[in-house]
């Protein structure tokens, strides 16, 4: 098997909350992402779904460092080489950003609305010096052409844009250095179903072309069925199963993701599934409970999921579960009945 492109070992991001102590230090941490181990393969799209503040972005702007991890390790394998991003000084991490961008969530804020497009898409460029001022415009044209946008839209500013459009910018921006990964913030969810099928189909499609592998953060379970080639499970802050997205949707081994897949909204109104409510509210994760973090909302619970952490482990190839009865819970995935005692059949993603 290749090598992984990204390689994540113990990451771990913490803040600060609360009143500080004496000599001003914090008197509680906030642990956002607690020990995430995770390997991207090159070519791959993995998906990263949880619940709102389960960690997602964070763990993704840790990976591309720009948010500063307190604990653990990221190493990018560019052309055989193995590089530490945490060990790399400003200088250094630089250069590698050429190879990892970011497609942030709000493509409103995130574009300068003082600069035209052709600026915006041509400043990663002459940040970077990559060529001569002709061959950048050249290069802006090649890209903005690539991601749909037409010529006589470089010399407008991204007001004159809708949502969907703005975002295509944001993506042609992130193209513009040609990087190997690219980590996608819920590129998506601010836009209308109708443009978020284009833009999906975009990004499969500069994926095909040029080779690019994504980490795909979202909370729409359809849009992360439609794209992922794999799906991790983030619940405060811990990986709690990672799989293929076809095992993952259809043969979960954890409650959580149980839970996740009964509330696939299904289009036909013909099928039924009961949704699986979870008990309670997430808890504190500046306190977070002791043994499986999910314990105190899993029906399943007992005192060993109270007192002992499970570990993430492979329990069958290729998929990892960090519960203590993977192996004996039956669970259901994201299939719907039909009344009466006709089959279970697969929920559509006919809307993309």
């Amino acid at each position: 098997m290749m090598e992984p492109l990204i390689t994540i070992r113990d990451l771990q991001v913490s803040f600060p909350v609360g009143k500080t102590g004496i000599l001003g230090r914090p008197k509680a941490y906030l642990q956002a992402v607690a020990g995430v181990s995770l390997d991207i393969h090159k070519g791959e799209t993995l998906g990263l779904v949880g619940e709102s503040g389960s960690g997602k972005t964070t763990l993704g702007r840790a990976i591309l460092r720009l948010q500063e991890p307190t604990g653990g390790d990221v190493v990018f394998n560019l052309d055989d080489r193995h590089i530490s991003l945490g060990e790399l000084e400003i200088g250094d991490l630089r250069r590698v950003w050429r190879h990892m961008q970011m497609v942030f969530q709000d493509p409103y804020a995130s574009l300068n609305p003082r600069m035209t497009v052709r600026e915006i898409i041509a400043e990663p460029l002459m940040v970077h010096r990559q060529g001569t001022s002709k061959e950048i415009l050249k290069r802006v044209k090649e890209i903005a052409e690539m991601c749909g946008l037409q010529k006589e839209q470089l010399r407008r500013y991204p007001h004159a844009f809708s949502g969907g459009q703005r975002q295509r910018i944001a993506i042609a921006r992130a193209l513009a250095l040609m990087p190997e990964f690219i980590v996608c913030d819920e590129p998506v969810s601010a836009l209308d179903v109708s443009i978020q099928a284009q833009v999906l189909n975009l990004l499969k499609e500069l994926q095909g072309k040029l080779d690019l592998t994504y980490l795909f953060i979202a909370h729409d379970l359809a849009t992360v069925a439609y794209i992922c080639d794999r799906v991790a499970v983030l619940y405060l802050g811990q990986i709690i199963e990672l799989a293929d997205t076809t095992k993952l949707y259809y043969t979960p081994k954890h409650p959580y993701t149980e839970a996740l897949m009964s509330a696939i909204p299904n289009i036909d109104p013909d099928q039924h599934m009961t949704p699986v409510l979870l008990s309670g509210e997430r808890p504190n994760p500046a306190n977070p409970p002791p043994g499986c973090r999910f314990h105190t909302r899993c029906r399943y619970a007992d005192e060993t999921c109270r007192t002992t952490q499970p570990a993430l482990r492979e329990i069958e190839p290729g998929h990892f579960v960090s519960c203590h009865y993977a192996e004996t819970l039956e669970l259901k995935g994201a299939l719907t009945q039909h009344s009466g005692n006709s089959p279970a059949t697969p929920i559509s993603d006919d809307r993309f």
